[in-house]
């Protein structure tokens, strides 16, 4: 794995960490959701999971082609940095797409030590993946990301590691929401 994707995977890493620690906190609670229509802990994280799970065997998939692909645009690095920034912003929220949404709404998520062992083997995948990867494709458009249109390896690591981010806000909000009276926040 060159040195820029070891960095990211590690980044990517102690933020799964931090987030699943966050969820664990909740206790029995982490099934819970703080309000109607709102995700649980453990409907985030399988959110996440979800996710890069479906990226990983995007990429898997493609790099099996062995054709060379297309280079990214200037205007598609414009979105993908627009996508990263409102990502990176504080209260806001987006609704997720279809597919995804009604996924997890459903409610019929694993429970989270269930999540953790599967995460933990989907991040092994990665790890492989990002490992395997060939140099002569690390700037060339791998994954059709939804917003920003054909992106890099290093795009795709930014966006997962974002992505993941922005729903540590969210596991913030839910964990406010429902920790007992004086008991203290995980801390960020």
């Amino acid at each position: 794995m060159n040195h820029r994707l070891h960095l990211k995977f590690e980044q990517l890493e102690r933020a799964t960490e931090h987030l699943l620690a966050a969820a664990d906190a909740l206790g029995p609670d982490k099934a819970k959701a703080p309000g109607p229509g709102q995700w649980s802990a453990a409907q985030v994280a399988h959110h996440l999971l979800f996710i890069e799970s479906n990226i990983i065997q995007y990429v898997q998939k493609k790099m099996q082609s062995e054709e060379l692909l297309p280079k990214v645009g200037l205007f598609t690095r414009l979105r993908a940095r627009v996508v990263r920034l409102l990502l990176r912003l504080p209260g806001l929220r987006y609704k997720a797409p279809r597919g995804v949404a009604t996924l997890t709404d459903t409610g019929d998520v694993p429970a989270l030590p269930e999540l953790r062992t599967t995460w933990e083997a989907s991040r092994r995948q990665l790890e492989r993946l990002l490992n395997e990867f060939p140099s002569r494709q690390l700037n060339r458009a791998i994954f059709p990301h939804p917003r920003s249109g054909r992106i890099t390896i290093y795009q795709v690591m930014d966006f997962l590691l974002d992505h993941l981010l922005h729903h540590q806000q969210q596991m913030n909000r839910i964990t406010k929401a429902l920790r007992p009276a004086g008991t203290p926040l995980v801390n960020d």
